[in-house]
């Protein structure tokens, strides 16, 4: 699939798959292709296997194309499905270059293990992974990877960057970079489903969804919401579902992918373990996502 097209494609909600564990970390990939069966039902834009929501910072590179794979074969060309590559130069090199090779649709780019790197060490660092395959390439900036304006504005040098993926939140910083480099990328708000309103307020119209792993009814509807402006009755669906999973969600590190797993464990889908240093729900936050049910039915 070439840049431009993908670029085409990504409109709506894009979905972050869980990576299953065994009880004993081990890859579970009959559950990743149980899960996918089910969230192919519905009409999602793209799908990021072994990215943030997906473990990616646990997984060896094999185990990472081994995910990637079965999403592949699960997909079979239905929605684009990008690869996630990050760590450092080589290894993200590595995961770019052998996603290519499995038959990925393009390349996200995670920042890399250097925390406060130097804006033209991060420009090289991007290059390198565009340079390794000629994918249409989206950076994502989040942790502690926050860019300026101007530096975004330089990286959109780099030809086969088709997209920025935001994952700051920072409604008032996106607006800057977004008035500043205009239509050159593609916006996609990143942060998370209970950011939905703010991006979509600004004029960001596609948006990464963890939803999607236990409702993907619900991140379309949010979608569609925010996009037509059907404030009221976003404002009930933030207010009574997202804001409480997302508050529960912020409560420890490593909760942003637990929470989810749990969740779909309680639903009949497959979560899973997370892997360490990732923790787990309480038996009491157990018995909390279980109390939310009732009123997630209908999108269930």
């Amino acid at each position: 699939m070439k840049p431009d097209e993908l670029r085409g494609k990504l409109r709506g909600v894009i979905s972050f798959p869980v990576t299953p564990f065994k009880p004993d970390f081990s890859l579970d990939l009959d559950a990743l292709r149980f899960n996918l069966r089910s969230l192919l039902q519905h009409p999602i834009c793209a799908i990021v296997p072994a990215a943030g929501t997906g473990e990616l910072f646990s997984l060896t590179p094999a185990e990472h194309l081994a995910v990637l794979k079965a999403t592949l074969e699960e997909v079979n060309g239905k929605v684009p499905v990008l690869a996630a590559a990050g760590f450092n130069h080589p290894l993200a090199i590595e995961l770019a270059s052998q996603s290519a090779a499995a038959g990925a649709n393009g390349i996200l780019a995670f920042p890399p293990y250097y925390p406060n790197a130097d804006p033209d060490g991060l420009f090289e660092y991007y290059q390198a992974i565009s340079r390794a395959t000629p994918l249409g390439l989206i950076i994502y900036s989040r942790d502690w990877a926050n860019f300026s304006p101007a530096t975004v504005e330089k990286l959109t040098r780099i030809p086969n960057l088709i997209a920025w993926k935001d994952g700051q939140g920072d409604v008032r910083r996106y607006q800057m970079i977004m008035a500043r480099v205009g239509d050159r990328l593609h916006w996609i708000g990143g942060a998370g489903d209970d950011c939905v309103p703010g991006y979509y307020s600004i004029g960001v119209r596609t948006y990464t969804s963890s939803i999607a792993n236990v409702a993907p009814r619900l991140s379309l509807k949010l979608h569609e919401l925010a996009a037509t402006g059907h404030s009221e009755e976003l404002d009930t669906l933030m207010r009574e579902l997202v804001v409480p999973m997302y508050a529960l969600r912020a409560r420890r590190k490593g909760y942003e992918v637990s929470v989810m797993k749990k969740m779909m464990d309680l639903i009949g889908l497959k979560g899973g373990v997370s892997r360490p240093p990732l923790v787990e729900v309480t038996t009491d936050e157990e018995k909390e996502i279980a109390g939310w049910l009732p009123k997630w039915q209908a999108w269930l």
